[in-house]
């Protein structure tokens, strides 16, 4: 990860020396110094979601090190403090870690010393400043518009274009994908930004459930329709009204019970196993299948009417392999969701975990990923962050893309990461990637970006 060179920190001492010392060495480093006498001035200028990192002597008169300490985490828990201790002073430094401090200076230090502190301390405040905006962002999106399509390739944005406007009508809507390709995700994401938003979305899986029991899944029944049913039940269909039912693995619907799914949809009504009294339904229905359900109905696997029937709208779901270049996104997204779920935080994704994921096939898809960004941010540490190892033993065909190929991937995603990081400021992004603007100019036409795109969304 590469440091701005406009990131501040703060320098609190009663001394001026140690301020004017510490600041020219920071300054060489590459940082920018705000020096403070007291502790009461430092707090006065401590601004919400601060960049960079406090450094403070512990003894000072007035407000000390350990108040200040207490202050700012009350203000920000996130926030590294860095002290600085006398010599032989431990006992301070053990109560200072223990109550919060990121790291501690013993007097004399080394300046290469503080700047090492002071470079970890920035990188840890940078992830939780991007952890924190992506979660408010999340949050803001999900309570908005529901589950959130994440990328940024052309088959993705399509997606979310047709998400969008598919939402808007009632028509039923066929969802076609490999398994664990976000199927699932996608109806949900359709419920949610339709007029239905407000019914319940009920999902089930058809190839999960026993199709001695499927029909009354689906329909429900009467007391007294068969063995052991002693009382009344309602169905699926039925519990969804005013909603949307979701219909998962649908080639797996028995032959004969999808003449009676054709019907559903046709008339919108269903009559209850043991009763000839139709209920009628105000319901939405959308259907997934990881077949081709045309090739499957002229093997005479799936009923043709039914077929023509449901593909009035069919949306293709692209296999992550498809939009690599969406991989690092869709990493970091999951990777802060499990990190808000654990109370940890997501280790940040340096440039050889982007070149592993980049690498790997990933035949279980979006699930795979999300399940892999749950093992990094929970045994990252003792995997040294290292996503190779994570993926170790994991059979992968990535790497048989062209090397050009590879490289051209890998980049792409770097320089979108930076401009998400950076919210499509050109001046960081080439300080961020230590190259000059015209070179990034030639990259962003290279690889069809536009730095105006990140400026309204930042992303991880």
């Amino acid at each position: 990860m590469h440091d701005t060179p406009a990131t501040p920190v703060m320098i609190i001492d009663d001394e001026a020396h140690l301020r004017i010392t510490a600041g020219q060495t920071l300054e060489l480093a590459g940082y920018t110094p705000q020096a403070y006498e007291s502790a009461e001035e430092a707090l006065a200028a401590l601004t919400p979601d601060f960049p960079g990192v406090v450094v403070s002597d512990i003894r000072m008169p007035g407000m000390d090190g350990m108040t200040l300490l207490r202050e700012v985490r009350g203000r920000d828990p996130d926030l590294p403090v860095v002290l600085i201790t006398g010599h032989g002073d431990i006992s301070t430094a053990v109560e200072a870690m223990r109550d919060g401090a990121w790291d501690f200076l013993e007097k004399p230090f080394a300046g290469e010393r503080l700047v090492e502190v002071v470079r970890r301390g920035i990188e840890k405040r940078r992830l939780s400043l991007e952890n924190r905006t992506l979660k408010a962002e999340l949050e803001a999106q999900q309570s908005a518009l529901g589950p959130r399509l994440v990328g940024r390739t052309p088959a993705i944005q399509r997606l979310a274009a047709m998400v969008q406007r598919i939402s808007q009508v009632e028509a039923d809507v066929l969802l076609f994908g490999e398994t664990d390709a976000g199927k699932d995700l996608v109806a949900r994401a359709i419920h949610e930004r339709s007029a239905r938003r407000e019914g319940p979305f009920v999902a089930i899986n058809c190839g999960a459930v026993p199709e001695s029991t499927i029909e009354s899944e689906l329909f429900g029944h009467e007391k007294g329709a068969f063995t052991g049913a002693v009382e009344r039940r309602i169905g699926k269909f039925e519990h969804a009204q005013g909603g949307t039912v979701f219909l998962d693995e649908i080639e797996s619907m028995p032959l004969a019970l999808q003449v009676k799914l054709l019907r559903v949809l046709q008339e919108r009504s269903i009559e209850r196993l043991g009763s000839n009294q139709p209920v009628p339904l105000d319901i939405r229905v959308i259907a997934a299948t990881k077949v081709d359900l045309r090739a499957a109905a002229e093997a005479g696997d799936f009923r043709e009417d039914l077929y023509y029937r449901l593909n009035v709208v069919t949306l293709p779901i692209p296999p992550l392999r498809e939009r690599r270049e969406d991989i690092p996104l869709l990493f970091q997204h999951f990777a802060v969701l499990a990190a808000n779920r654990s109370g940890l935080e997501a280790p940040p994704l340096d440039a050889a975990g982007t070149s592993a994921l980049l690498a790997h096939d990933w035949p279980g898809n979006v699930r795979e990923l999300r399940n892999l960004a749950e093992r990094y941010v929970l045994l990252g540490v003792t995997c040294d962050y290292r996503l190779d190892a994570l993926l170790e033993g994991v059979e992968s065909d990535g790497g048989d893309l062209p090397l050009p190929r590879q490289v051209e991937l890998f980049e792409k995603s770097l320089i979108g990461q930076a401009l998400a990081r950076h919210g499509g400021r050109v001046t960081e992004v080439c300080e961020a990637l230590g190259v000059p603007r015209k070179t990034l100019y030639d990259k962003l036409r290279k690889h069809h970006l536009r730095a105006e795109d990140y400026r309204h969304s930042a992303e991880p």
